[in-house]
């Protein structure tokens, strides 16, 4: 490996190269996939533990063909934070339930009838600002401070770290040969918390407690084997009729995730090993995540991320990640180490991350030569665009829609219009 290459998707890593890809994987997912729980209010350990099963149910019904690792799903940040704040966790396990068997159902749809309609409903000037989007809503978290952020306003340090990881990630990935050029995020990563260290931002309080600090004084009283906090889920129709808007979003985003990850692997993941097993493994480990008292999983951004700038696409490192992701849900002190990772560490790397991902949208308009002299496709993508990034909120009963859901609701309608008045002879392009 003199010079960087793609490691596709069949191909067998070696061990001491896995470990480190893998580690890469679990590190560029961790901040925004324990998030969740965090706003949640439930442990982070059941969360781990489903979403490394859930990647691996996932590769097992892909056929190993689609390399995609699964986190905590934002998208149902907003209905579960009503179901929660009014019957509580529980019932808002039963909406994601159901949401997931529903998704389900969509898959054997899709089996039943193919991928054909989705040029209809999200053509491709459609689903390009949609995918953009994916990364682009989530770009003011990079610096936004917290866990998975950068806290630029406290200046000095905080900058410099900042800097160091973003630094070492942009001109490692084009820098970088060899082996080094597959990991330059985890490189990236490991100079930011040694700056994050040196100028005095890592919390040794915490360190300290899990037997990693004072020069491991504290190494007896580790609680070296936790058990994640499995709870059952509980069943409200308010909670779930809250809840059911959000397959929409996960649809076209699951749909969106799909078409990326097949333009930077170089296959098309639709037919191969095709959307009906992407849309089940997908759905089906929300279900049992939901069901177990976990949050709803998605393939995630992030470790889309991370393969278009390192090129390795293989499933045996996802499925290393996984195996990781499920050893630190037990593992007390490795998965509270990750957790002293400063913000401004996460958010240099999540910086670059983002945009790959609004990139990958906007590639979708490249390699679909999308024909803008056409009137339909020039405002499909302007309307997209702006109703996902102007800050509009349209209520929906109880619930309300902003961002990407919104983006992905008007990009459906609007399609639909669309479609029907060209078969009508309307158009007049």
């Amino acid at each position: 490996m003199k010079e960087k290459r793609i490691i596709g998707i069949d191909e067998v890593v070696p061990m001491t190269q896995l470990v480190p890809l893998a580690i890469q994987h679990v590190f560029a997912m961790f901040g925004a996939s324990v998030l969740v729980p965090l706003i949640f209010g439930i442990n982070s350990g059941i969360v781990l533990f489903m979403n490394g099963a859930g990647t691996l149910l996932f590769i097992a019904l892909t056929k190993g063909k689609a390399p995609a690792y699964l986190g905590s799903s934002f998208a149902f940040l907003a209905p579960a934070s009503i179901v929660i704040a009014e019957l509580g966790f529980e019932y808002a396990q039963g909406g994601f339930v159901v949401v997931g068997l529903l998704g389900c159902i969509m898959a054997a749809i899709v089996w039943k009838f193919g991928t054909a309609w989705i040029d209809v409903v999200l053509p491709p000037a459609a689903m390009g600002p949609v995918v953009a989007l994916i990364g682009l809503e989530l770009a003011g978290n990079t610096i936004g401070g917290g866990t998975t952020g950068a806290d630029l306003s406290a200046g000095g340090a905080h900058i410099a770290v900042f800097a160091i990881t973003l630094g070492v990630a942009i001109f490692g990935s084009v820098l970088f040969r060899g082996f080094w050029s597959v990991i330059p995020l985890l490189v990236a990563m490991v100079a930011g918390y040694v700056s994050a260290l040196c100028l005095g931002l890592v919390d040794f309080a915490t360190m300290e407690a899990i037997g990693l600090g004072a020069g491991f004084t504290s190494m007896g009283a580790v609680q070296w084997f936790t058990m994640p906090a499995f709870s059952l889920a509980k069943f409200d129709a308010d909670a779930i009729i809250i809840m059911v808007p959000v397959l929409l979003v996960i649809t076209a985003e699951h749909i969106g995730h799909q078409i990326v990850t097949g333009k930077i692997v170089g296959r098309d993941l639709l037919k191969d090993p095709g959307l009906h097993r992407s849309m089940l493994g997908d759905n089906l480990s929300s279900a049992i995540s939901g069901m177990l008292g976990s949050v709803p999983t998605t393939t995630y951004g992030e470790n889309i991320g991370v393969m278009a700038i390192t090129g390795v696409y293989s499933v045996r490192v996802i499925a290393g990640a996984a195996v990781i992701s499920l050893i630190m849900a037990f593992f007390g002190p490795l998965s509270a180490f990750i957790g002293t990772i400063p913000g401004d560490v996460i958010g240099g790397i999540t910086f670059l991350l983002y945009g790959m991902i609004g990139t990958s949208g906007l590639r979708i308009l490249v390699d679909q030569k999308v024909d803008y002299s056409k009137n339909r496709n020039l405002i499909l993508t302007s309307v997209v665009f702006v109703a996902g990034l102007s800050g509009l909120s349209i209520s929906m009963g109880s619930t309300s829609i902003s961002g990407m859901t919104l983006a992905a609701v008007t990009a459906v309608v609007l399609s639909l219009l669309f479609y029907i008045l060209d078969r009508t002879g309307l158009m007049n392009d």
